[in-house]
């Protein structure tokens, strides 16, 4: 089997390192031309191949590495949009400023993803022609994955001003938002008196948790300073 990770080199799997159990038929665990991710066991030089397994490799690590052939993939395809809006080739790119980015960052995917989420994060090289151009690329192409998560919120408060303590208190919560980076959002909607939906955008779940906590805790605190009362539920 060929490897893309290694150019010109064959690799073998013996079938028992097909999978941990009997292997009655070999197309229930790999098909012709389907790209699978294997562990290196060794190299064997007199016979000029790369001894593999496949049953090595667990689900986690084999995600890890397919996204990361995807996202070269797709670094390729947008570093061929670079070249084509500059007016030269690709290989003339690579040689100008992307085997220098890969140098930096490892690899080309991260570079622009980088600059996808940092206009400024080539800014040594701001010089050079080719930058402003990579970076409208990365931001144009890359996007950066976000989740939600939500909860309800129950504030009262009896007081003559009360109205104005819960409008206070709803404002804490929004301010919150305002306080973290650009892509973490937290957003109230009124449900009905006492009752309103606290939504929490941000890049991932434990952000996104921590930001929802300290929105509803300070604004409970609020509220319960003030005469009222407060409380959340997810």
């Amino acid at each position: 089997m060929a490897l893309d990770e290694y150019p010109g080199e064959e690799g073998f799997i013996h079938i028992s390192e097909v999978a941990s159990g009997w292997v009655k038929n070999i197309r229930r665990w790999v098909r012709l031309r389907q790209k699978v991710v294997c562990k290196v066991l060794g190299v064997d030089e007199a016979k000029a191949y790369v001894d593999l397994s496949l049953k090595r490799v667990n689900e986690h690590q084999r995600r890890a590495k397919m996204g990361e052939w995807k996202n070269e993939i797709k670094a390729r395809n947008l570093m061929g949009i670079v070249a084509e809006r500059l007016g030269k080739s690709v290989e003339e790119c690579y040689r100008a400023f992307g085997d220098a980015l890969i140098e930096r960052y490892d690899s080309l995917y991260a570079a622009l993803e980088d600059c996808a989420a940092n206009p400024e994060a080539l800014k040594d090289w701001g010089g050079k022609g080719w930058v402003p151009v990579v970076v409208l690329v990365a931001s144009e192409n890359i996007s950066f994955p976000s989740v939600s998560i939500a909860g309800s919120l129950e504030i009262t408060c009896p007081l003559p001003d009360g109205v104005e303590h819960v409008r206070h208190a709803l404002e804490i919560v929004e301010h919150v938002g305002e306080e973290g980076e650009e892509e973490e959002e937290v957003s109230v909607q009124y449900v009905g008196a006492p009752h309103y939906h606290v939504l929490v955008r941000a890049p991932d779940y434990k952000t996104a948790e921590r930001i929802l906590t300290k929105a509803t805790q300070e604004a409970i605190a609020y509220i319960e300073g003030n005469g009222g009362k407060g409380k959340f539920q997810r």
